[in-house]
């Protein structure tokens, strides 16, 4: 599989810590925290903050990445055989939102799948992709993933009152969309997939996360929308990160010392951080995004790619990782720059 282009969309403008603490009465003294605890310094938003509507859908946002994507491979709406898309999010149960955009795009009578899963997401579209790619029957698939987590806010919250669990998603998450077209087929500035895997790990592990779905029958119900168990993901993620990238270099016959980029995770910017230093590979290039997009869960990897392509010269080789921590699943992927 060839990754001929990649693109994302983000929301409206970038909205700081400042912003939030203003937005939900928080004092100085927690705008420091979450710039030494958390790291992250803004993320962009799917929803109005005064009034707390939804002002830009997935679908809006997916389109719009998908489009540009099409547009930098030179991919017209007729050549797409296949779209996918990951997320945790979707605008809707019903129509899956993977159609609404096809529809939005002028693709029709091909296969479409969505898949339900955090930020790992991303790179099961991008498995589903491959699959469907090496049966044959598919030239050129488009790939996309993406969350809108801001219809999960409360504006109405009071934060001093949230437990950490809850309180820790106000800061973390932003709302975003990638996409990626990827053939059979290499082109000028295509990087190829050289391994790829998702597996899910969680037997016998509690959630790392939880986001609920309310129905009339249950809609009053005071449990939180959102829940964080940041201190299990601060302590397995890192652990995860390193196995994923260790099992990559096996299967690619790689050594640290060939990597030219790594696109770790992206829960927070210190978390980041802790990881790159973690895996210590002595000639990678960090490639981030979360610093200013904030944790955009299934949109990150397309983020990533889309930075990652403009700076993978012919030759050059990366590695990416993405961790799912709310039943765990560990997730990677190695890529080598193609001709020029």
């Amino acid at each position: 599989m060839h990754i001929l282009s990649a693109a994302s969309a983000l929301p409206g403008p970038p909205v700081d810590n400042a912003a939030l603490a203003r937005r939900f009465g928080m004092d100085a003294l927690w705008e420091q925290w979450v710039e030494a605890f958390i790291g992250t310094h803004a993320r962009h938003l799917a929803l109005d903050l005064e009034s707390g509507k939804v002002v830009t859908t997935l679908a809006d946002l997916a389109a719009d990445a998908g489009a540009r994507a099409l547009a930098a491979a030179g991919v017209t709406a007729g050549e797409v055989d296949a779209v996918v898309l990951g997320t945790a999010t979707p605008d809707r149960l019903m129509p899956a939102t993977v159609n609404v955009v096809a529809d939005r795009l002028g693709i029709d009578q091909v296969r479409t799948f969505q898949l339900q899963s955090g930020c790992s997401g991303a790179v099961q579209a991008l498995d589903v992709a491959r699959q469907l790619l090496l049966a044959g029957e598919t030239g050129t698939v488009l790939v996309l993933g993406g969350d809108v987590i801001a219809r999960f806010y409360d504006v109405t919250r009071d934060l001093t009152r949230a437990a950490p669990a809850e309180l820790v998603n106000y800061v973390l998450f932003g709302d975003a969309a990638g996409a990626a077209v990827v053939s059979a087929r290499p082109a000028p500035g295509s990087a190829r997939v050289r391994a790829l895997f998702t597996r899910l790990v969680g037997l016998g592990r509690e959630p790392g996360a939880v986001l609920e779905w309310f129905g009339p029958a249950d809609r009053d119900d005071d449990r939180p929308a959102a829940t964080e168990d940041y201190k299990a993901i601060e302590r397995h993620v890192p652990e995860m990160t390193e196995e994923v990238l260790l099992e990559l270099l096996r299967a690619v016959g790689w050594t640290d010392r060939d990597v030219d980029l790594v696109l770790p995770p992206q829960l927070s910017g210190r978390m980041t951080r802790l990881i790159t230093d973690r895996l210590a590979l002595p000639a990678a290039r960090e490639v981030s995004v979360v610093d200013h997009a904030g944790n955009c869960g299934n949109a990150i990897v397309f983020l990533q790619l889309e930075r990652a392509l403009a700076e993978l010269a012919p030759g050059e080789r990366a590695i990416g990782v993405s961790i799912e921590s709310s039943k765990w699943i560990k997730a990677g992927f190695a890529l080598e720059g193609g001709a020029s």
